[in-house]
Parts: C-alpha cells; structure tokens; sequence
C-alpha cells in the first residue's frame, strides 16, 4: 500500500511503497509520512518558545546560552529556551525556582510590542494560506486549509511545509505544526514533536492514538481534575473510552459529556476567521505583598500604561475592564465593569479599575495585580473625543499627546506624576497576556 511522504526541507512529495528512507531529490532525512498525510486539512501551528526565539534572532551571541523571558524575585517565567528546558524550567514557574534550577541561564524581561510586531509578519503569511485563521494567542492559531490544494497546487501538508520553512528563513523563527482532523487532535499533535515539530494524527488512528495517553492530555483537565479522576480509578484516556458516555455524564456532570467526546477525539468545533484575540491583559507580581490602596493603585497604573501601549500598537479597544488581584495566600478575585465607549485609552483603563480596586482594598496583602480588556474591536471610530465629557476628552486629549513625545523620544520621555513620585527601585516582575476565550496555553 502507497504511504504519503514529503521532505521538509526540498518540499519534493509522492506517494510510494516503500517510503524512502531519505529524500529522493536532496537526501534530507526530515520526511514525514503517513497514510493520511495529502487528505487531513485542520492544522494548529505554533512557534517554538517564542518570546524566547525572537530575542535570540536579535542577539546571536544569546544562540547557544540557556535564555530566560521574565524578571523579578517574585515574577514567573513567560517562557524560555529549549537549552533552559533541558535543566527544567519551565513556562509560569516562579523565578525564584528557575533560577535555582538554571543559575547560568540569560533573564530578559519580555519586549511586547517587539513580540507583536513579529506575531502580526507571521499572521500575514497565516493570511495568505488560507481566509480561516483562528488566532489562539501572539504565538499560535488554528488553520483550516480544507480546498485550498488548487489554489496552492499542493496538499495542506506540503503547504503547511513550506509555510514553516518561509517563516524560519524569512522571519527567523522556527514553528511546530500539527496536523489532523479536528482542532484537538491537531492541538495536540503540535506539542509531540517541538521544536520545528511536524506531527500528523489521522482518522483511522484516533482512538488507538489516545488510549496509553494520560488524561492530562485532554485540555482544560487540571490538577484537580486530574486528582478527581485518578480516585475514581481513571489515568488514561483509554479507562475513559471504556466508560460508557452515560456513565461519565452520570458521575461528572457537563464535563463528564466533554472527557466522553475528547477521549474519543471527537471534536466538532469548526475554525473561525472571527476567533480574535478576546482579552488582552497585563499583570505584575510585587517583590513585596502590598495592602495599601496608594501601593495598589500605583501599580494599577503601571499595568494600565502598559496595556493601553499594547491596545494601541495593535489598534484595537476593548468595552470591558477586568481587574485581577491575587493575595498573598494565592486567592485570586476578578471585578469587571463594562463601558459605554470601548476604549484604549490608560487613564479611562486605570480610572475604571482603581473605582474597582477601592472596593477590594479591606487590609488583605496582595502579591499580584492585573488589569485586562475583552469585548476587543478594532480602534477606527472609537475612543471618539467629541463623545466623552469635557474632563474625559481633555485626558485624552493630554494622553494622545504624551503618546506622541514617546514615539518620538522613548518612553522615558513623559513620566506621570504619579509614577514619577513612587518610582520604586526595584522592578515587579510582568506577564502581559493575549487570550482567546477556551484557550489552553
């Protein structure tokens, strides 16, 4: 029987009996093959440490050291290299800990809207494959490349080849592909194979696939969950695709409908072009747990300088703000408040969250605060001067001219008083985040 292959670096693809050991055409040994290989068409791409990618590409004298995004005592890690990973850092882990583990590792504090730019070269190329592109955050998106082969006179996969290769040579940043049939297993295949990863599961392979994988595997199934299940018995997918569906229902409810479909890789959502970004967000961690309002409200106002500077580099606007606080014992409380105008604007955003933050302020020590937008639309005819009250416009008036001196001298150049006057000497640690709702990241 004919197996589909293709060669990852000359693009030369067949299908032959056998498959060849090497590429015919350059003698690369990077084939892919598989017996579905030319008829899936739902592919989740996703660079290989990003952040991380991007600031070596910058500084090749960074290309063989182990490479840290992040910062502060109390700060986590955004992400890092691969060599990082070998010593067992790891995304989200506190600094504290990465360090310990890695102590010759580089730490970079992350560079949003240079991540930005690069996200939006690498989206354009996303565009130019296929009109349905589900962004999931900066670094990864859903592609639906179902009858697209004329167009492109090649199958998905030698597409999807070609697409990794111009975005290594062109942009300087590697990705891994998955390919499948449904968003989750393609999600999935994604992470078997980092970095410059190409992994395909197929239709008749699915439930074969699954069943030695934990069930951890399965997104949106945690820590407790996992713990939940593991009582009752379950570890592996494949326990629950001996579970009748009724009784997983029966046992667990909603999400029990949901373990029954995804441990049988059944997955129905289709790929929307109109899955954008739905919440940006910026955070810090403190070096020192604060309880006071004018503590709290001066790091609020860092967060919303920052966020608005990544709102208006993406030119967008959100009608919703979000505050998040976390306590010095790890209870997290989220207050929101909806805006008559969407905006992007700092003052409007801290303004909203410091009326939020005055009602949480009752003596609890916090380590962490957030401010975050969602309802996101694009910024033509918002944030409309002419609509605000008269002090509001004046705010915004002042704002867009701050804006203006930055671009010109650096952001340095206009400091507000009120950051001026509390500038502290060491540094929060930061995580800004750009969210899809259903996200697993």
């Amino acid at each position: 029987m004919a197996v589909d292959w293709l060669c990852r670096d000359c693009l030369t693809y067949a299908s032959t009996e056998p498959v060849p050991m090497r590429c015919p055409a350059c003698g690369s040994p990077r084939l892919r093959s598989h017996e579905e290989l030319f008829a899936l068409t739902t592919a989740h791409v996703d660079c290989d440490a990003f952040y991380a990618s991007v600031e070596k590409r910058d500084d090749p004298s960074l290309a063989d050291k182990p490479l840290i995004i992040g910062g502060g005592v109390r700060g986590v890690v955004s992400t890092c290299c691969y060599i990082a990973r070998q010593s067992g850092v790891r995304s989200a882990m506190p600094m504290f800990k990465a360090r310990q583990l890695c102590p010759d590792a580089v730490i970079i504090k992350p560079n949003m809207s240079k991540y930005v730019g690069v996200s939006k070269q690498i989206r354009q190329h996303m565009d130019a494959l296929t009109p349905l592109v589900e962004p999931i955050s900066l670094d990864e998106a859903f592609l639906d490349l179902a009858g697209t082969q004329s167009l492109h006179k090649a199958p998905p996969a030698v597409v999807l080849a070609r697409f990794a290769r111009t975005i290594a040579t062109e942009i300087g940043v590697t990705i891994s592909v998955g390919l499948s049939h449904n968003k989750f297993l393609a999600k999935v295949a994604s992470d078997l194979d980092k970095p410059r990863g190409f992994a395909v599961i197929g239709k008749a392979e699915t439930l074969s696939f699954l069943a030695p994988r934990p069930i951890s595997l399965i997104y949106g199934v945690g820590k407790v969950l996992a713990e939940t299940l593991r009582k009752d018995g379950l570890t592996t997918i494949g326990q629950l695709q001996a579970e009748p569906p009724e009784t997983l229902i029966r046992r667990y409810g909603e999400t029990g409908a949901r373990l029954a479909r995804l441990c049988r890789g059944e997955d129905s959502r289709r790929i929307s072009s109109d899955g954008e970004m739905k919440t940006v967000s910026s955070e810090t961690t403190f070096n020192t747990d604060i309880a006071s309002l004018e503590g709290l409200s001066t790091e609020l106002l860092k967060v919303s300088e920052r966020l608005s500077e990544r709102l208006k580099a993406k030119g967008i606007v959100g009608d919703t703000v979000t505050l998040k606080l976390k306590s010095a014992g790890f209870r997290l409380r989220t207050r929101a408040r909806h805006l008559m105008i969407p905006t992007q604007l700092a003052n409007v955003i801290y303004e909203t969250g410091l009326q939020l933050l005055e009602r949480e302020v009752d003596g609890t020590a916090f380590r962490l605060i957030g401010i975050g937008v969602s309802g996101i639309d694009a910024a033509d005819g918002n944030d409309p001067a002419d609509l605000l009250e008269p002090i509001v416009a004046r705010k915004a008036a002042a704002e867009r001219a701050m804006d203006r001196v930055r671009t010109r001298f650096g952001r340095e150049a206009v400091v507000r008083g009120k950051l001026y006057k509390h500038a502290p000497a060491p540094q929060p640690a930061t995580n800004d985040d750009d969210q899809n709702q259903g996200k697993t990241k």
